[in-house]
């Protein structure tokens, strides 16, 4: 149950519901949509464990789960109503040994976020956007407004004043916090007049926010003006590609990919990020035959750093941002058509020795991780015999 959501709008539900839910569940949905949307989620339907909400309950977080405002926490009552600040919300829903119930039911949509001013963190730059319509109506000009930097100038069109502000430049600084990588930077807006101001200058604040499984994306206006916050979220870019060779020289661009019993294949991991202080490794790589189930039939290569196929084997990378490995390939292929992976790779920062991406094998929870380090799903196949090979038994 749980899982990541990305659909502008949809139904979550306790595992089968109408039915009683099982015990002892533990799942959280992340629900992520579009750029400056907010997520409005609302409860049709509640039949839990009543009372203190201590064994069974719904917890409603403003964002990631680990680093985000309670909304609410109930068991019972009234069909409640929640709207989120950002583009991302999560849900748990959390049952113990006891009693069993009918569940809950909730619809989530999509609106627009409605403000003047809209911000995307994309894997190389912040892409901000200033509505002209805006400035003007608080009596400002579009032709003053800079960056800390005033080399990096904007592109001002008839409607708005669109910023492309690097992670590595135009005075973007980096600071790292309990879990997170933050990249800052100061939008400024001046007022006109030489010698009497009376407006104050507006100093708008956009920051990018490397948390566990996302960017998170913040901006707010600064020096007594009008407010303007704007909290979004993102995924890191990430791709695995397989490639013919330990040199590493020569990518496989068919699809699928037709391979041998027991034939090395060999994989790099690339995280498409302008910030050079970053580390990505692999954490865990789990086989299957259905792209969308890696957990009724699956088969572990490595988990937690740890391998768990003998030929599992990582390579030497000339790039941070480069992760490669290899294996080979595995009897069950015998008897299913085609094989998918699903590899979750982590991202840290460069030279943090106690993050995970230096410890190596490790038999930590699965969201037990560092001050400064994300985790990333890819998803890569299909995998298929060539023709002629014959089944060799079965693992």
């Amino acid at each position: 149950c749980g899982g990541s959501v990305s659909d502008p709008s949809g139904l979550l539900q306790s595992p089968n519901y109408p039915g009683s839910y099982p015990n002892n569940a533990d799942c959280v949905w992340e629900i992520q949509v579009k750029n400056n949307f907010r997520v409005t989620l609302t409860f049709r339907d509640i039949a839990m464990q009543s009372g203190t909400c201590q064994h069974d309950y719904i917890e409603v977080y403003d964002g990631p789960l680990h680093s985000s405002p309670l909304l609410g926490r109930f068991c019972s009552g009234s069909f409640p109503t929640y709207v989120s600040s950002s583009n991302m919300m999560s849900v748990r829903f959390h049952s113990n040994s006891r009693y069993s119930f009918r569940g809950f039911q909730a619809h989530y949509s999509s609106i627009p976020a409605g403000h003047n001013t809209t911000i995307q963190c994309l894997p190389d730059y912040m892409h901000v956007v200033v509505s002209r319509h805006y400035l003007q109506s608080q009596g400002y000009s579009a032709q003053r407004v800079t960056l800390n930097d005033n080399r990096c100038r904007p592109t001002v069109t008839a409607q708005e004043v669109v910023f492309n502000i690097p992670y590595n430049g135009c005075g973007t600084t980096q600071e790292e916090n309990n879990d997170t990588i933050n990249y800052s930077n100061t939008i400024r807006v001046a007022s006109s007049g030489y010698v009497i101001k009376r407006r104050k200058n507006i100093n708008l604040h956009v920051s990018c926010k490397m948390l566990r499984k996302s960017w998170q994306q913040v901006m707010y206006a600064a020096e007594d003006t009008e407010d303007v916050s704007e909290y979004q979220f993102g995924r890191y870019d990430m791709n695995i590609t397989f490639y013919d060779s330990p040199a590493f020289l020569r990518q496989v661009r068919s699809s699928p990919y037709y391979i041998d019993l027991n034939q090395n294949l060999y994989l790099q991991a690339c995280l498409h990020s302008s910030d050079p202080n970053l580390k990505v490794v692999v954490d865990t790589c789990v086989a299957s035959p259905d792209p969308h189930d890696f957990s009724t039939l699956a088969y572990y290569l490595v988990r937690n750093g740890c391998p768990r196929d003998s030929s599992y084997a990582t390579y030497y990378s000339p790039s941070s941002h480069f992760a490669r490995f290899k294996f080979n390939a595995f009897e069950f292929m015998s008897r299913h058509p085609s094989v998918y992976l699903k590899c979750q790779m982590l991202v840290c920062r460069l030279g943090d020795y106690s993050s995970h991406c230096y410890r190596g094998c490790s038999s930590r929870a699965k969201r037990d991780t560092s001050s400064a380090e994300e985790e990333v799903d890819v998803v890569v196949g299909p995998l298929q015999l060539r023709a002629g090979d014959a089944p060799s038994g079965s693992t």
